[in-house]
């Protein structure tokens, strides 16, 4: 996405960015998202999570957590969550916390985190009592929607969004 170099105009040259995708939206965005980074002079990386709701979990979290520490990710880090619901929750959830908060980005790839995940500021992850029980409000820097990315996605993925986009017209109505 070109609005890569407007979110980090700002920043300083060699500005670490760490892209949190899943196996899933990875193979499909990353090196694209990543090419574009060093090219803004970024010293940027990836961590590829599983995919799927059942990876919204502390374990998970704290994969994310290790890959932070052990790359002596300072408080200046940008994060890029590059994904849907789950991947932008718990990627959210992570800036919040890792060094009491840092810059984060969302890349919303699904039609129902476009509307709906990406922008309300939630960020969770699941316990084994429930969903959604550990998280914080944490607005993202900035939230990058390239409606490109839903020509990639299932049909069924497509409709869910479509419904919450319905929900939404019933509800204002």
């Amino acid at each position: 996405p070109a609005y890569l170099s407007q979110v980090l105009s700002n920043k300083n040259t060699n500005q670490k960015v760490v892209v949190i995708s899943n196996v899933t939206v990875a193979p499909l965005y990353a090196d694209k998202i990543l090419h574009q980074l060093k090219q803004l002079g970024c010293d940027a990386s990836l961590l590829e999570l599983s995919d799927g709701e059942q990876y919204k979990n502390l374990d998970v979290f704290n994969q994310v957590m290790n890959f932070l520490l052990e790359g002596s990710y300072a408080r200046d880090v940008v994060i890029i969550a590059l994904g849907g619901g789950v991947i932008g929750d718990l990627v959210g959830f992570a800036s919040a916390c890792y060094q009491r908060g840092v810059d984060f980005i969302q890349i919303p790839t699904t039609l129902l985190s476009q509307v709906d995940s990406s922008v309300g500021g939630k960020t969770a992850v699941n316990h084994p009592l429930g969903k959604n029980m550990i998280g914080a409000f944490y607005q993202p820097k900035a939230v990058i929607i390239d409606t490109n990315c839903l020509s990639t996605l299932p049909e069924r993925e497509f409709a869910a969004g479509i419904a919450e986009v319905i929900k939404y017209g019933i509800i204002y109505d």
